[in-house]
């Protein structure tokens, strides 16, 4: 993931900004929590072979990667919809090979998000959402990521696509125009458009757009995806401050939290994840399963000096 990546690390405010009122307003909507929030925790690929050793068994085979990642992990950020809709073999074969608890969470296609009129003159959401339905319970969020030009001057757009969404397929959309966050009526009008819709507002969290960490919540779910620098030091002071607004939304009645690792090519993102999970493992409120790594490594005893 290149959006928003800066090399100048020293200059940025790492800080998680506060709840926005319309997430508190949001909230104090929910019922009381019956159960712990459920913190599904995943990556944005299961094809590395450099996890072989480490998280996925020695000598684990490139066909089997998929099942060794839903043992390690119980969501993932399903890019490779983004470039092909799947057949409905394809869907039953991946949902085959995952655990039960575990949760997809496929974005949608970029003959959809790229296109001028987000696909409603064509039939590729059609087809699209066919398929992900096969995915029955395994299915998470779907989650449509627009271009950086996608403005608020296309909110109507949006509302029409909202219309003809599939109401059954829960739904997250990014905004990355920078317009959606310079003028605070113009984020709330966003808000309350996908909230009408019971959509979710992707939230991520990368070094070089501060803007985009906009801490809006408008549907039972939320996706984050926290964009590290390589087990920097600030991401481990990130990932501190995350486990913290993590417990407030459990005791607030939030439902559920999709929280996806981005690190360079994919390679340290478990890392990420394992240290997330150290820091809430004791927490009751939140319910999440943790990668176990098969294999100490540095990376082990580096957690350890956080």
């Amino acid at each position: 993931m290149d959006f928003g990546r800066t090399t100048q690390l020293d200059t940025v405010d790492f800080s998680l900004p506060g709840d926005s009122a319309f997430t508190r307003s949001y909230l104090s909507s929910l019922a009381a929590p019956t159960g712990p929030m459920h913190l599904y925790l995943g990556a944005t690929g299961w094809a590395m072979p450099q996890w072989v050793g480490r998280w996925y068994p020695s000598g684990a085979k490139s066909k089997d990667h998929l099942y060794h990642y839903g043992r390690q992990f119980s969501t993932i950020e399903l890019n490779t919809t983004h470039y092909r809709i799947p057949d409905f073999s394809t869907v039953a074969n991946w949902c085959e090979r995952v655990p039960l608890d575990f949760r997809f969470c496929p974005k949608l296609p970029q003959t959809i998000s790229h296109d001028k009129q987000l696909g409603l003159n064509g039939h590729a959401t059609r087809l699209f959402t066919e398929a992900i339905a096969g995915m029955g319970q395994q299915l998470g969020v779907c989650f449509l990521q627009l271009p950086p030009h996608f403005g608020p001057e296309r909110l109507p757009l949006l509302e029409v696509f909202l219309q003809k969404w599939p109401r059954a397929l829960p739904l997250a959309v990014e905004l990355r125009h920078e317009d959606w966050f310079a003028d605070e009526a113009v984020t709330n009008r966003l808000a309350s458009l996908l909230h009408s819709f019971e959509t979710g507002m992707v939230i991520t969290d990368v070094a070089g757009r501060r803007d985009v960490l906009h801490q809006f919540i408008t549907a039972p779910f939320v996706l984050i995806r926290f964009v590290g620098n390589g087990l920097h030091p600030t991401d481990y002071q990130r990932i501190d401050s995350w486990a913290g607004r993590l417990h407030h939304w459990a005791q607030q009645g939030l439902p559920a939290v999709y929280f996806f690792s981005h690190q360079p090519d994919n390679i340290l993102s478990p890392e990420m994840v394992l240290y997330l999970w150290e820091k809430i493992r004791s927490d009751e409120s939140l319910l999440a399963r943790p990668p176990v790594p098969l294999t100490v490594s540095g990376d082990d005893r580096q957690m350890q000096l956080f």
